[in-house]
């Protein structure tokens, strides 16, 4: 493992006059009239708005610089059976001096970017509320991280390199926190280095359905029973999750078979990257009012990335295959929603594209914390950092079961 190294981004200047000549060079295809403008993906006239930006008002030179005040590094960790990976990431300490080392996991199509709004927050703390140590890479295919081109990196190999990321920082122990992605990879995380992961929180949690033959799902089937089955909050959970599988999967169901066809697309043409990423950034928010600059910037990472616009679609394969390790092969996605018996805290957001019934969550682990907003949706960190800020405060509360679960780092200052 070597010592971290810091790190600024500097996109070449070649990269931006490539994309702008492939910008002005864009062929549009035509749109069919519709009385719902967004019912067949991004609206034609929003995507050549956003184009009109990128080429005539967008300056990453001025994104890149607000991003390059961070605290970022890259350093090389070696995952076993692969190699060496340089990994990028931020790494921004508190002044608090016994804060809870936290790393923090992205998913597709955000980026490390996803942390900026929570962190300042987040490694503020004091007597009244706990405070933060924040690390946030850039997974391994993502942002400024590099790529893999080695099959079966699934999201074992992911966690082992973020686990090690954190032994490297000086973390034997620290807690985890994720969406989208990142939430199977905070499970992973649990799953695989429960001695170090000491508690787990996730705004996208993804359990499965109680199993009568499962005997630690006895409990959740005896409190739905007496309830009288699912509550209607619950139902409609359900519900929402279930028309989301039908209709809004494409994407992942590409990602999950034919990561290279659609990486062909991806890293030719910007605009064809626009669409792709815009189209969810809208669709999977509650009303969050994107500025064109703000998309523009989680897509310039893509495009800007170091292992390139084609590869973060990869780890979608992985995910969903066998994991062949195994004495009893499993989809990694299954071996995520077990039990864990590492504490889980669960945020639910209000317009999430996966948001299952609230009281399936003890079937993946003993739950210390659980939270419900009538707001946001499948970016919370960026779209609702104040109610997720809140949430990680509460779960390690002084007076909650969590104090003092990072041994010597309760997060507090003493007096």
């Amino acid at each position: 493992m070597s010592p971290p190294v810091p790190f600024k981004i500097a996109v070449p200047e070649e990269k931006l006059r490539r994309l702008r000549q492939k910008l002005l060079l864009t062929e549009w295809p035509d749109e069919v009239p519709l009385k719902e403008p967004r019912s067949r993906g991004a609206p034609l006239q929003e995507v050549k708005g956003l184009v009109d930006h990128w080429l005539h008002s967008f300056d990453w030179r001025a994104v890149e610089s607000r991003l390059n005040e961070l605290p970022q590094f890259t350093t090389d960790i070696e995952v076993d059976g692969f190699g060496t990976y340089n990994v990028h990431f931020i790494h921004q300490k508190s002044s608090v001096p016994n804060a809870i080392p936290l790393i923090f996991l992205h998913g597709w199509p955000g980026s490390f970017i996803e942390v900026t709004k929570i962190l300042p927050e987040l490694v503020q703390g004091g007597r009244d509320f706990p405070a933060f140590h924040v690390v946030a890479p850039s997974l391994i295919d993502y942002g400024f991280s590099q790529g893999n081109l080695k099959e079966g990196f699934g999201l074992a190999q992911h966690a082992e390199a973020y686990h090690k990321l954190m032994q490297s920082l000086g973390y034997s122990e620290y807690v985890s926190q994720g969406g989208d992605i990142g939430n199977f990879l905070t499970r992973f995380l649990a799953l695989q280095y429960p001695g170090s992961c000491k508690a787990q929180h996730t705004n996208m949690p993804t359990p499965n359905a109680p199993d009568a033959n499962n005997p630690k799902h006895a409990e959740v089937i005896a409190a739905i029973e007496a309830a009288g089955g699912l509550s209607d909050k619950d139902q409609k959970r359900l519900a929402m999750t279930q028309e989301h599988q039908a209709s809004g999967m494409g994407y992942a169901i590409e990602h999950m078979t034919r990561p290279q066809t659609i990486g062909y697309s991806l890293a030719d043409s910007p605009v064809g990257q626009l669409a792709w990423i815009y189209e969810k950034l809208v669709d999977w928010t509650a009303g969050y009012a994107w500025t064109a600059d703000e998309v523009l910037t989680w897509v310039s990472i893509y495009r800007f990335s170091r292992a390139g616009p084609d590869a973060p679609q990869r780890i979608y394969y992985e995910m969903v295959h066998l994991d062949a390790n195994s004495s009893t092969p499993t989809p990694v996605t299954e071996l995520a929603a077990q039990y864990i018996d590492v504490p889980l805290g669960t945020s639910r957001f209000q317009k999430d594209v996966l948001s299952l019934p609230k009281v399936w969550d003890a079937t993946m682990g003993p739950v210390v914390f659980q939270a419900e907003h009538d707001v946001g949706g499948h970016f919370a960190a960026w779209e609702c950092p104040r109610e997720l800020v809140s949430d990680l405060r509460r779960m390690f509360a002084r007076e909650g079961p969590l104090y003092g679960c990072v041994d010597g780092q309760t997060g507090f200052q003493a007096g």
